[in-house]
């Protein structure tokens, strides 16, 4: 039983996609609705503290860091340093003079989050809210919320907070992270800006406000950072410096952008089939001609972009433009890579030129030839129709008063959240291909755009997107609100060891093999029987593998509880609209009547 698992950029998910500038400004009047509306309506409802009362016309001033006089201000220093063990001390300290302090309450659970302490943050925010309750506290708990992959609930807290009247820029900043993950992008940008506004100071707002900005702007911040030998520890540090190499290189770039060629713009095209061994699948492919080079790669709604190993490669004529690195699931760390560039990429009727294809350095792709994300065809309604073994591309619903707009391969680093390009055109990231980003951003001639639900598609289940990877709200027998990764390159479903003990026993299985990207997953367990809820589908599992997805979720900033593998998926019609974080499972149950 293997799991491929696939591509993964190097830096955090701070770090993620970008479009054309929009800049807004957020009245102090205005009211924000919560909007991610994916919440299950049967979910377990949270102990809420009772609403915040509106903010007072004089409301105290927030400390000032550069001239820390008191244990806080101390405190909320050390945070913003990066020493969050001496911060916790100060805090504590504080506590002891000062029990019912909220801000301190608040800097005690930012602290533990960043130590990837996720249970103490929370307990210390439950705490505080028991003694000391107060906006700071409730940012604070929404951001363990968020953490915990409870993305309504966080919402919900940071939502009433700014609805308070209070300015809080964590709480604008925490908006932004779930807007974006809705794909309402014009709305996420609009909300940094003001977090930034309010306070440009804080290390994360920084880190989301600056990838909005164009190259030159991330450069410079990246060149700053890295120069403060304080910032970050070893492991950090290496991704910022690959990833401010990889933003100087696409800066210097001058080739013609990524585009689609061909006068059609849909296509449908048969799914190849991928074996294990003479008789048992494994998942499907696409034949895909690189360069007058024919090669099947895996569609793996789990990956971005192209990768294939080195043969594919050379054989179709792609040499290093710059070196990468990739991981995914497995215990062996990131792996070498180089961003090439395809000439020619044919994919069905759709032919698609000057296009960035990772390559791994490694002769294998996790047992593949290669992988292709289906993020890679954002520009289009993707539907992935298992039981007729085909793949339909075709033109997504126009948003309201929307002109034509050019069509090419995405990636992650497309512009999502809202950056404006330099002048030069750029290569892609992460294995994928990419369309350049220019002045006139394809977001949309006035900037980054919110999702537009067509009418066709209101049935559609609502997800989340985080990068490439679409997690979708999952119950797990009465368990609801979990989030699983959609996975068509993953052979079976699996879920992590904390997420099944809710459920069902969790018991050792050393005869199961998870493999991925990065190597073998070394502890892997066996979850019994559960079922599974997601969509409009109900799957009753045997088993399911079991194993730590820390990691991911430390990645994702939220907490990922399992996968949803090609087991669960080849019975299904699906169709993705990544452009709107919307997906349809369909069903037939006429189609397997024998």
């Amino acid at each position: 039983m293997v799991l491929r698992r696939g591509v993964r950029w190097f830096f955090s998910p701070a770090l993620l996609s970008a479009t054309a500038v929009f800049l807004a400004a957020v009245s102090p009047d205005a009211r924000i609705e919560t909007q991610s509306g994916v919440d299950s309506p049967d979910a377990p409802k949270q102990n809420a503290p009772a609403p915040l009362p509106p903010v007072p016309t004089a409301a105290p001033p927030l400390p000032n860091l550069d001239a820390p006089h008191s244990v806080l201000g101390e405190a909320m220093l050390l945070e913003r340093k990066g020493d969050f063990d001496a911060a916790i001390t100060k805090y504590q300290q504080h506590l002891q003079q000062k029990p019912k302090s909220p801000d301190a309450y608040a800097g005690l659970t930012r602290c533990y989050l960043k130590k990837k302490d996720v249970a103490e943050a929370y307990n210390a925010a439950q705490k505080g809210l028991d003694v000391a309750d107060g906006w700071p506290v409730r940012v604070a708990l929404g951001e363990v919320y968020f953490r915990q992959g409870k993305i309504p609930e966080a919402e919900t807290e940071w939502t009433q907070v700014i609805n308070s009247g209070h300015q809080a820029a964590r709480a604008y900043m925490g908006i932004a992270r779930v807007r974006w993950a809705i794909q309402m992008n014009k709305s996420a940008k609009t909300m940094i800006d003001k977090a930034h506004e309010l306070d440009p100071k804080d290390e994360d707002i920084q880190r989301l406000w600056i990838e909005t900005q164009p190259y030159g702007g991330r450069i410079k911040y990246y060149e700053s950072y890295l120069a403060d030998s304080s910032n970050q520890d070893a492991e950090e540090r290496g991704n910022l410096e690959r990833y401010l190499s990889y933003l100087k290189e696409r800066a210097k770039q001058t080739r013609s952008p990524c585009r689609l060629v061909s006068k059609v713009r849909s296509t449908t095209t048969p799914l190849v089939r991928l074996f294990l061994d003479p008789k048992h699948l494994r998942g499907y492919g696409l034949s895909v001609d690189l360069n007058g080079k024919r090669t099947n790669i895996m569609l793996d709604t789990g990956a971005s972009g192209i990768l294939v190993k080195r043969h594919t490669a050379e054989r179709a004529g792609i040499t290093k433009l710059m070196a990468s690195r990739v991981w995914g699931v497995g215990d062996r760390g990131n792996k070498g890579s180089f961003i090439g560039i395809a000439k020619s990429i044919r994919i069905g009727a759709l032919e698609f030129q000057d296009c960035p294809v990772q390559v791994m350095e490694d002769r294998s792709v996790a047992d593949e030839d290669g992988l292709i994300g289906a993020d890679i065809f954002e520009d289009f309604l993707v539907e992935v129709d298992f039981p007729k073994e085909q793949l339909k591309l075709s033109e997504l619903p126009k948003r309201p008063g929307q002109s034509e707009q050019q069509v090419a391969l995405k990636d992650e680093d497309d512009d999502s959240r809202g950056a404006e390009s330099s002048d030069a055109t750029a290569a892609g990231t992460d294995g994928s291909a990419t369309k350049t980003v220019t002045k006139s951003s394809p977001s949309g001639p006035s900037g980054p755009q919110d999702r537009y639900i067509a009418p066709e598609m209101q049935s559609y289940t609502r997800i989340f997107r985080f990068g490439h990877d679409l997690l979708v709200p999952t119950r797990v027998g009465d368990v609801p609100g979990m989030l699983f990764v959609m996975d068509t390159g993953a052979m079976n479903n699996s879920i992590s060891p904390a997420a099944a003990r809710q459920v069902t026993k969790v018991h050792g299985d050393s005869d199961r093999i998870i493999k991925g990207l990065n190597g073998s997953v070394k502890n892997v367990f066996s979850a019994n029987k559960a079922v599974l809820q997601f969509g409009h589908v109900r799957q009753e599992n045997q088993d399911m593998a079991a194993f730590d997805l820390t990691r991911m979720s430390e990645s994702e900033g939220t907490e990922i509880s399992g996968f949803l593998g090609f087991v669960a998926l080849r019975w299904l019609d699906i169709k993705i609209d990544y452009r709107d974080a919307l997906v349809d499972f369909s069903y037939d149950a006429k189609r397997f009547s024998y």
